[in-house]
């Protein structure tokens, strides 16, 4: 039998193999120890924050066939914690054992121009864009977008990296120069009103569970503050909602995903782009909910029952990036009310994700701009 096709849930003391070793792998990794499940993480480096709290790991190249052979041999599922990862070393595990989510929707969501192409076949709504392969294509593409516009690279691009906001024609010639490879991406700029997200889940039954809309704040391309609920109505935060969900029955996921979209100034919502894997914007139901996003991820993979990802506070999430919040460590872990939640990782480098940390409010009491500052002490910015 196909290994993809068993939807036996794995019993207490099973192993979950996860490829990759950072946040999102450690905090996996922690989910399924609660549950009683062990992991074994694949990682390049002996060193990432993931193994600090696996029962195991296999250190390697994720395309290396022995390696992934020695990595399926020692677990009973394979689920991945970035996108970053080979889609061929994927579809070797499995042919060994379950791969959940598959090699197929990773290939989708490393590579904005299929996963802008995926979206539009099921319907749903994205920002206008176009291919740019060379400076003629640049130059229509300007022509059909106006300026600005936001000049990406299809692959390997996260937190901002990879990008080049294109202002004027004379900007296009810098803008090709400084991105590859080719074939890049050329978006047209969206008025929103804000980014928001959903963390949707989907079981090997076809159960799909969705946790609330959540609204993203970002600060030189990097997640800084999520907000949940989202400020927007109930119903706009259904409708994204079920846009999530139709994307995750339309990739035939198992697991978890983060969607992002635009809430535009009229109300309406596009797609931005998906992470089949924990996403930094579910961080905040590690406190706020009875299952969080990675206990529902590997609820999702290991073939248990999914309940309704309900939450019982509001909430506020507020990275720690790089060297600048780390010296507030002291003050962070004095202050009443943050929870700290951190990576392990050894050095604080700019820009680097070192933890986050979320505030609680009672349900239906999340404060206006004022009390979300107040809230966070001594990581209140100094702009609010």
């Amino acid at each position: 039998m196909n290994p993809k096709n068993n939807t036996t849930a794995l019993p207490p003391n099973s192993v979950i193999g996860i490829v990759g070793g950072g946040q999102l792998g450690r905090m996996s990794a922690m989910a399924a120890a609660r549950l009683g499940f062990r992991s074994h993480i694949l990682a390049q480096h002996e060193d990432e924050p993931g193994l600090q709290v696996s029962h195991d790991a296999t250190i390697g190249s994720f395309d290396d066939p022995d390696v992934l052979k020695r990595f399926a041999s020692a677990v009973d599922v394979v689920t991945f914690e970035f996108e970053n990862v080979s889609a061929n070393g994927l579809d070797l595990l499995s042919v060994l054992k379950p791969v959940r989510p598959s090699g197929a929707i990773l290939r989708i969501s490393q590579d904005r121009e299929q996963e802008k192409t995926f979206l539009g076949s099921i319907g749903i709504p994205v920002a206008p864009w176009s291919v740019v392969t060379d400076a003629e294509s640049l130059a229509v593409a300007a022509e059909t977008l106006g300026y600005p516009f936001i000049l990406k690279t299809t692959r390997m691009g996260y937190d901002g990296k990879g990008q080049f906001r294109v202002h004027g024609v004379e900007k296009l010639d810098a803008a090709l120069a400084s991105l590859s490879p080719k074939p890049l991406v050329a978006e047209g700029m969206i008025d929103f009103a804000m980014e928001i997200s959903v963390m949707v889940v989907r079981g090997v039954d076809g159960t799909t569970r969705s946790f609330t809309a959540t609204e993203n704040r970002h600060v030189s391309g990097i997640l800084d503050l999520s907000l949940a609920p989202a400020r927007i109505s109930e119903e706009l935060a259904l409708q994204a909602g079920g846009i999530a969900s139709r994307i995750a029955e339309g990739l035939d996921l198992v697991g978890i995903m983060g969607v992002e979209m635009f809430v535009g100034r009229n109300g309406e919502l596009l797609v931005n782009e998906i992470a089949p894997r924990p996403h930094n914007s579910g961080h905040w139901t590690m406190d706020a909910c009875p299952y969080d996003q990675f206990e529902m991820h590997v609820r999702a993979v290991t073939g248990l029952p999914l309940p309704e990802p309900v939450r019982h506070s509001d909430a506020v999430m507020k990275n720690l990036v790089g060297p600048e919040d780390m010296a507030l460590w002291p003050e962070i872990i004095a202050a009443q009310g943050l929870i700290p939640h951190l990576y392990g990782k050894r050095e604080a480098r700019p820009g680097r994700k070192m933890g986050h940390v979320n505030v609680l409010f009672p349900r239906g009491s999340l404060p206006g701009e004022f009390g979300v500052q107040a809230a966070l002490g001594p990581l209140a910015s100094p702009d609010a």
